[in-house]
């Protein structure tokens, strides 16, 4: 592309943009309203409608999470969040709960909304993805008015019943001592002449976004939030002149916008005071010598569970406490959003390196693990698997844990334990040590160990955190690992099981029936074969008496997802796929001798072997590094001494 062919389009978006933006005159702007009363909009209704516009949905009936996950709640998914924020669902419904209730000037309006969780929980992130919302939007200001108020607020009392009943809107709030200045002194206190602007919210420009930082205690000063006296003028203007202002603080900026407070507790008390008279009087001091200024804008707050802990325990502090909507932002609990968001920060970032299946998992494993609470009703893992929406199999049964129960004992859960920056360290430091560019679940396990040998300082945590890597996680990936690596070796897998699968269910009908069956391929009539349904059986601990009940449960499931007209195959029901699977597995007799790649192996071994890699590559996405190390660690871990 020719340089001028950049410039025409930069050209064409700057005279876009100037033909787009309204200016002209108060008059000018009532008739604007006259045709469209929805350009009048408080600070809340704005920032709610600027995130609904993105669209919004429900959770379908048809989504496993909706049942196993959030117990048949009709839980809203908004647009705007959704592919940047995972296992957050409700903490975001809450947060839109907030702002609907606000945007129709209920409690809410007049309240901070504060956002609690621990470090790495997603705080900012979420705040940052919020403020962005109102990025390129526009409202409409008074021009030369450091706040940018609302046009409407230059209508004198006496004549806002009429004007309100006129245009269908409600007009809240004074015009600041400076519009006040220019309105009186420029325009001879003629309104309907005070010029009228259409502007964007931009957090770089500071126009109706503002952030606050905590301060030190000996260096605090209001002038932060509402400016300051321009020292330098008051040789020229009396005190209480509106020219000596610099309305440039963090509540002048968000004003009609939002006003975000970081580490919020971090603040003197003295300082917070202010922030509570801003939202429950809708109001803020002004320097100087000059009355109060309206004030319309979101007030979004956040800090760390410490913070809020030691802030709640002073008595003196419920005045505050009272206008504060606290939504706790824990750890994500799911598994499987907990990859997602892995995922999602290595996308956005540079990374180039192989990254082996399951490596995401383990790491994955390891955070989740860390932040659920002990429960009599099941071990950790089971608790991890159950809060994913998984099926957990125990002696050839859905394990029947209800995961209300489980979370109605563990009221903090989530609000402790391994952060996501953590994780990503680990991730750094394993790529760092790497000599091939690549991350491997056995490279991930033994980052995560050396990260917290080094980083957590409680011995009784660090304690902890070794033993699921080193137990809990190695064991569960050797599993995973050895069912992988069985399945890459069988030929046809998916066929064989499938076969398996229409046998046994075939055989169980039968068998529940009490009916002669008919050979599939023979047609010859015969007993169900109770020796093959054992073989598969067994593979799950059900043996004895308890082979009835199963078969029973095997013929009843299917037969209903039949009659709803759902697709049937091996994955169908848990505990058989499960069942079968391993019945596969164990039947591969020489799987041990060609991974181990002994010496002793013959020439059909050896294509075996270079077979399963590739298919490895292929089919499981390693590439040839990555399923060696895997195999290798198989070799040394699953079959030694095969």
């Amino acid at each position: 592309m020719a340089q001028s062919d950049f410039l025409k389009i930069i050209e064409e978006q700057r005279k876009k943009k100037k033909e787009d933006r309204f200016s002209g005159t108060f008059l000018e702007y009532l008739a604007l309203i006259n045709e469209n009363p929805d350009i009048v909009k408080t600070a809340h209704k704005r920032l709610y409608d600027c995130i609904l516009e993105h669209g919004v949905d429900s959770i379908p009936d048809s989504d496993p999470r909706k049942q196993k996950i959030f117990e048949g709640e009709n839980i809203k998914v908004y647009d705007y969040f959704k592919s940047q924020f995972f296992g957050m669902e409700n903490v975001i419904s809450k947060v839109m709960r907030f702002l609907s209730s606000a945007s129709k000037k209920g409690e809410e309006s007049r309240q901070v909304l504060l956002l609690m969780g621990p470090v790495g929980a997603g705080k900012s992130d979420l705040t940052e993805h919020i403020k962005r919302s109102l990025e390129g939007s526009t409202f409409f200001h008074l021009d030369g008015d450091p706040q940018r108020g609302e046009p409407l607020q230059l209508i004198p009392r006496n004549l806002r019943d009429r004007f309100e009943k006129e245009l269908g809107v409600k007009i809240e709030g004074d015009i600041s001592p400076v519009a006040r200045y220019i309105l009186m002194e420029e325009l001879d206190g003629k309104y309907e002449n005070f010029k009228v602007k259409e502007s964007s919210f931009s957090q770089r420009a500071r126009r109706g976004i503002a952030s606050v930082p905590p301060m030190d205690a000996n260096s605090q000063d209001v002038g932060v939030l509402i400016g300051t006296e321009d020292i330098s003028k008051l040789d020229k203007y009396p005190e209480d002149d509106p020219r000596v202002l610099s309305l440039n603080g963090a509540f002048n900026v968000g004003n009609r916008g939002l006003v975000e407070l970081i580490e919020v507790f971090k603040n003197e008390i003295e300082f917070l005071h202010t922030v509570i008279t801003a939202t429950q009087e809708k109001r803020i001091p002004s320097p100087g010598k000059n009355d109060m200024i309206h004030f319309d804008g979101v007030i979004l707050a956040h800090c760390n569970e410490s913070e809020w802990n030691r802030f709640q325990s002073e008595h003196t502090n419920e005045a505050i406490l009272d206008r504060i909507v606290k939504v706790e932002v824990p750890y994500v609990l799911e598994l499987d959003q907990e990859i997602r968001i892995y995922e999602k920060i290595i996308g956005r970032s540079d990374f180039d390196a192989h990254i082996a299946p399951h490596t995401l998992k383990i790491a994955s494993m390891f955070s989740v693990l860390s932040r659920l609470q002990n429960t009599q009703k099941c071990d950790l893992l089971t608790k991890m698997k159950i809060y994913n929406g998984e099926d957990v199999i125990e002696s050839g049964r859905v394990k029947n844990v209800d995961i209300k129960d489980l979370r109605d004992e563990s009221h903090r859960e989530g609000m402790r334990g391994i952060s996501t920056r953590f994780i990503m360290k680990s991730i750094d430091a394993a790529l760092s040590d790497s000599e091939r560019n690549m991350i491997t679940p056995i490279s991930i396990m033994d980052s995560l160990i050396k990260q917290v040998k080094e980083q957590i300082v409680s011995e009784e945590d660090r304690e902890r955190y070794l033993e699921l890597i080193q137990k809990v996680i190695r064991e569960e990936y050797l599993k995973i690992l050895e069912n992988e690596i069985a399945k890459a070796f069988i030929s046809a897998y998916e066929e064989q099981a499938q076969s398996l699968f229409d046998s046994y269910l075939d055989n169980a009908e039968s068998y529940t029936n009490r009916t002669i069956m008919k050979d599939r391929i023979t047609r010859e009539e015969r007993d169900p074969d109770e020796k093959f349904m054992k073989a598969i059986e067994e593979q799950i601990g059900i043996v004895g008496s308890s082979c009835e009940g199963f078969r029973s449960d095997v013929t009843a499931y299917m037969f209903a997802k039949m009659r709803r007209g759902e697709k049937i195959d091996y994955n169908s029901y848990g505990p058989l796929k499960e069942a079968i699977e391993s019945y596969l597995i164990t039947s591969v007799k020489d799987i041990a001798r060609i991974v181990t790649r002994s010496k002793s192996r013959d020439g059909d071994q050896k294509k075996k072997y270079t077979d399963m890699v590739k298919t490895l590559i292929e089919d499981y996405n390693y590439n040839e590094s990555s399923a060696e190390e895997i195999l290798t660690f198989a070799a040394n871990n699953l079959w030694r001494g095969s």
